[in-house]
C-alpha cells in the first residue's frame, strides 16, 4: 500500500512529472514515507541526517532558533512544497525545526546523498529542481523585504491576503480560512509581539473586516481587507 502511495505522491508532483514510469518506480525504492499528527516535530536540522522533505498533505511551520534560544517562524510549508536541506549543503550554522500545524500531515523524504545522485542522473530534473528552489528562495526574500519596509498592520493584512490566496475557500468576495495558527504563530510570522498581533486582529474584528476564532478566519470582503 505504501509503495502505491509513494508512486502517486511522486507522480502527481510537478517536480517529477518529466520522469518516466520506470524512473518514478526507482524513486519509490529510495524515498521514505510517513504520517505525523498535529504538534509533532518532523526534524531538527542540527541533529538529523540531511534530508529533502516533500509535503503531500497538511501544513508545517519551519521555526529557526537563534543562539539565545529565541524562536522565529521562518516559513509555512503547504501541500506540494519542499523543505529541509534544499541547497544540498549541510549548514552547521542553521538551527531550525519543522512542526506539524494541521491535524495530520503526509510526508515523503529523501536522504540528501540519494537526492544528489538522482539529480546527477537526471539533468532535466536537476533543472526543474533549481527553478523550484530559486522561486522558493525568492518568495522568502520578498517576505523579508516586506517585513523591513512595512508596518505591522500592513504586514498582517498582506499575510492574510497571501493565506487566503493559498488556502482560503472563496464565496464571491468572502473568504474562509481554516485557522491552524495561534496568535503567537501569526505574531512570529509578521515579526511583531503577540500583544500587537492580538490588538490588530481585534481591531479588524471590531471594524467587521474579519471574524476570528480558533477554528477559522472569515474575511468578509477580500477586496476591502
Amino acid at each position: 500500500m505504501y509503495e502505491e502511495l509513494k508512486y502517486w505522491y511522486l507522480r502527481d508532483h510537478k517536480l517529477f512529472r518529466a520522469l518516466s514510469f520506470s524512473q518514478i518506480k526507482q524513486l519509490c525504492i529510495i524515498v521514505g514515507f510517513k504520517k505525523a499528527k498535529k504538534g509533532e516535530i518532523i526534524y531538527f536540522s542540527a541533529s538529523e541526517v540531511p534530508r529533502i522533505f516533500l509535503l503531500k498533505r497538511g501544513s508545517i511551520k519551519i521555526v529557526s532558533v537563534d543562539d539565545d534560544g529565541n524562536e522565529t517562524i521562518k516559513d509555512i510549508i503547504q501541500k506540494g512544497d519542499l523543505f529541509g536541506e534544499l541547497t544540498l549543503e549541510k549548514d552547521a550554522q542553521v538551527n531550525e525545526y519543522a512542526k506539524v500545524l494541521t491535524d495530520e500531515v503526509s510526508i515523503c523524504s529523501f536522504l540528501m546523498s540519494d537526492f544528489e545522485d538522482l539529480l546527477l542522473r537526471n539533468p532535466s530534473l536537476a533543472l526543474s529542481y533549481t527553478k523550484f528552489v530559486g522561486l522558493k528562495m525568492k518568495r522568502i526574500k520578498n517576505n523579508y523585504a516586506n517585513l523591513v519596509s512595512k508596518d505591522a498592520k500592513t504586514r498582517l493584512r498582506q499575510f492574510l491576503i497571501d493565506w487566503s490566496e493559498n488556502e482560503g475557500k472563496r464565496e464571491g468576495d468572502r473568504v474562509t480560512i481554516e485557522n491552524y495558527l495561534t496568535q503567537n504563530d501569526i505574531a512570529q510570522i509578521i515579526c511583531t509581539s503577540r500583544q500587537t498581533a492580538t490588538q490588530l486582529l481585534s481591531e479588524m474584528e471590531a471594524l467587521g473586516t474579519i471574524i476570528y476564532n480558533r477554528k477559522e478566519i472569515i474575511i468578509a470582503d477580500l477586496n476591502k481587507l
